[in-house]
C-alpha cells in the first residue's frame, strides 16, 4: 500500500504506530515459541519479555488516557521483566490487548486535542508530546523486536523492509504506487 498523504498529525502517527506494529507482528511470526523465550545473554531481555513490557506500559500509557495519569498507581514496571505469559497464544493476547488500548484511545483525537494537558508520572505533557515519547519509546522496542528476530531466525529470516540487492527494484515500485515503507 502506497503512503498516504497527510498534514494530520493524528493521523500520520497512528499510521506510524501501525507500521511499527505490522513489522513487529511480522518478525514475531517468524520465530518459534522457543525461539520468543530465548536470550542472548543474562543481560538481555527475550522477545517475550519485550512484547511483555510493551504491553504493560501500553496498559497503563493508554487506559483513560486523557483523564488519568498515564502511570497506573497498579502497574508494577519492574514485574513487566519477569515470566511473561508461558505459551504463544497467552503472550499474543497481552501483547493485542495493549496495541488495542493504544489504537482505542488515538483514533478518537483530532489534531484539536494535541494541545491539550495530560500527566505521566505526575509530569505534564501536550498530547502531542505523549504521543511522540510513545512513538519513540515502541520504534526502540519493535526495533529490538525484529534484531533479535532476525538474529534467531538467521538464514531463514524473510526480509520486512527492502532485501538486499534490490533497492532499485523497489523504488521503481514506489513510484510506481505499488509499494511503500509504510
Amino acid at each position: 500500500m502506497a503512503l498516504q498523504f497527510t498534514t494530520s498529525y493524528m493521523q500520520d502517527s497512528l499510521a506510524v504506530f501501525r507500521q511499527y506494529k505490522k513489522m513487529a507482528d511480522a518478525a514475531i511470526a517468524q520465530v518459534t515459541d522457543e525461539q520468543l523465550y530465548a536470550v542472548l545473554d543474562q543481560e538481555m531481555n527475550s522477545l517475550a519479555i519485550i512484547m511483555k513490557h510493551m504491553a504493560g506500559n501500553m496498559r497503563s500509557r493508554w487506559t483513560d488516557f486523557l483523564t488519568t495519569d498515564g502511570e497506573k498507581p497498579d502497574r508494577n514496571r519492574d514485574s513487566e521483566f519477569e515470566q511473561p505469559p508461558d505459551i504463544r497464544t497467552g503472550l499474543i493476547a497481552m501483547w493485542e490487548e495493549g496495541w488495542q488500548r493504544l489504537f482505542s484511545a488515538l483514533e478518537p483525537l483530532s489534531d484539536e486535542d494535541l494541545t491539550r494537558t495530560i500527566t505521566i508520572r505526575g509530569e505534564a505533557h501536550s498530547v502531542m508530546q505523549a504521543i511522540n515519547r510513545q512513538v519513540a519509546h515502541y520504534s526502540y522496542h519493535c526495533g529490538q523486536i525484529v534484531f533479535l528476530a532476525k538474529h534467531l531466525q538467521s538464514a531463514n529470516w524473510k526480509c520486512l523492509s527492502v532485501p538486499r540487492s534490490k533497492s532499485q527494484e523497489f523504488n521503481r515500485k514506489v513510484l510506481a504506487g505499488e509499494a511503500s515503507q509504510r
